[in-house]
């Protein structure tokens, strides 16, 4: 299982990815894995990645690894 993954152009840890789903810092992050669908926007690959922004919450976020698209499981 990869740590690290290429995103648009830059190497991201889980903790970083999380960070650019979330717009803040997050306090944890789950190792980085694909999400098995594509991007809607460019139609590239896009990864997933659980954290917790805070103690009281876990949120699963997607990020297209080509472009700025990103989504969270928040309702």
């Amino acid at each position: 299982m990869a740590e690290n993954r290429v995103v648009e152009g830059r190497m991201v840890t889980p903790k970083r990815l999380a960070a650019i789903i979330e717009g803040d810092d997050v306090m944890d992050a789950e190792p980085i894995a694909d999400a098995d669908r594509d991007c809607p926007e460019c139609g590239s690959n896009v990864l997933e990645v659980g954290y917790m922004p805070s103690v009281a919450e876990f949120v699963t976020g997607q990020k297209c690894q080509e472009c700025e698209w990103h989504d969270t499981d928040r309702e």
